[in-house]
This record gives structure tokens, sequence and C-alpha cells, in this order.
């Protein structure tokens, strides 16, 4: 009778098990021809929250704008391009100083990866004692990496005073990261390090200067239309009237 009792007891809690959705921590979707974004989890009130990143494979390496959230996803993240792509990861540049954005710096400098920030936001690292890149660029630069090149723009102050997005002219992506609300928020999230008055602003200043993007990448929640520029638009001028 005991053995029977185990047995059914075991016989529950796999098949409770088997009906649950095991959530990945680290998942990856390709985009267009070399781009791949990346998102990983961090539990914020209770609530399994994304954060996108995103990669590029070109013929020298592997490029990262900005790092894993998740500091158990830094190795899982290498060896998922590796295994795919057959390529290391080479250079890394994040887009702001909050730890979505920076926590992975320091790891993958050790693991020999180059990494690049604006000297705002090295400077908000070094203040805030956040992960710090090893290089930065003093204004707006562009990159060549391989067949591939990119620019860094600084529209302003926005979500942070130091948020820069990054554009790939050839593919026609904007890479907006937290500058970037996903049309699926209702609200502009974390606004401890904003100022909405100039973030409208320098949103206006991104329309303008690339007016036409094919994608357009936030840093959290869904990308899977080009409006999200219009749409942080729409969410700060609700909340400066």
């Amino acid at each position: 009778m005991r053995n029977t009792t185990i047995t059914l007891l075991l016989l529950f809690i796999l098949t409770g098990l088997s009906g649950q959705t095991i959530k990945s921590s680290l998942e990856i979707s390709h985009l267009i021809g070399d781009f791949y974004i990346y998102t990983t989890y961090q539990d914020l009130s209770g609530n399994r929250y994304p954060s996108n990143s995103m990669y590029m494979v070109t013929t020298k390496g592997v490029v990262l704008f900005d790092t894993p959230w998740d500091s158990t996803q830094f190795q899982p993240l290498l060896d998922s391009i590796r295994i795919r792509h057959k390529k290391n990861v080479v250079l890394c540049i994040s887009t702001h100083y909050h730890d979505d954005r920076t926590a992975g710096l320091e790891f993958l400098r050790i693991n020999g990866v180059k990494t690049f920030t604006s000297k705002q936001t090295w400077d908000l690292c070094k203040k805030y004692n956040a992960k710090q890149a090893q290089y930065y660029f003093l204004k707006d630069t562009s990159f060549v990496v391989g067949n591939h090149k990119f620019e860094t723009y600084y529209p302003g102050e926005g979500h942070t005073k130091d948020n820069i997005v990054i554009w790939f002219d050839k593919e026609k992506v904007l890479y907006g990261g937290c500058f970037v609300k996903s049309t699926e928020s209702k609200d502009l999230g974390n606004l401890a390090d904003a100022n909405p008055t100039e973030w409208e602003q320098s949103v206006k200043k991104v329309l303008k200067r690339y007016p036409s993007p094919e994608y357009v990448i936030p840093g959290h929640m869904g990308w899977g239309n080009n409006t999200g520029l219009q749409h942080t638009l729409k969410l700060l001028q609700m909340k400066l009237k």
C-alpha cells in the first residue's frame, strides 16, 4: 500500500509538471538578415519582465548592442552565438548606463570582447558604480565591423540623460534601447532618471533624422511594428498635458 501511495504521488507531481510551460531565460529571435534580438528577464514586483538587446553577425565576428540583464545568461548567450553562428562576440556597445544595458560589460571584457559606451554613459557608470566599458566615444560615431556599418546618435535627454540610439542605414534598422517604448507599453515605465520634456524633443529629432525605419527595436516588450517612436511621442505628450 505504501509503495502504491508513493507511486501515485509521483505520478501526480509529474503530471502537474508536464502541464506547466517552462519559459526560457534567454530567447533569441531572428529579425532580418544578420540581425537577431535576444531577450533576458528579471523579476519586477513579482512579474517576469523582458529586456530586449540585439546582436549582429559580421564577417569579423558578432557585435552585441547592450548586454543581458540577467547575469545567469552572460555565458549562455556567448555559447548560443558560438554554436549557432560559429563565431565569437568581438564588440559590445551599451546604449545607456542602467544595468539592463550594462550588467554584462565586465564579464564581456574578461572574455576578450571590446566594450564601448559614450563618454556620458562611461561617466555615469563610474558615478553610480555600475559596470563600465573599456572604451568610450566622445560624439556620434560610425563603426565598421566586417561587412556591416552603423552609427551611434545622441538626440538629447530622454529615458536617461545619456541614452543613445543606433542606426543601420543599409537595413533601415533603428535600435532604440530604452529611449523607445514598445507599442505594447501603456506608459513610460521607469522615470527615475528621465526628462520627459527633453525626451519629447529628442524623439522628434530621431524621427527627423531617420524618417523611414523598417524596424524599430525598443528596450522592453514587443517590437512587432516600426511605430515605436510615434508611440513613445504619444505617451510623452499625454504625460506632459
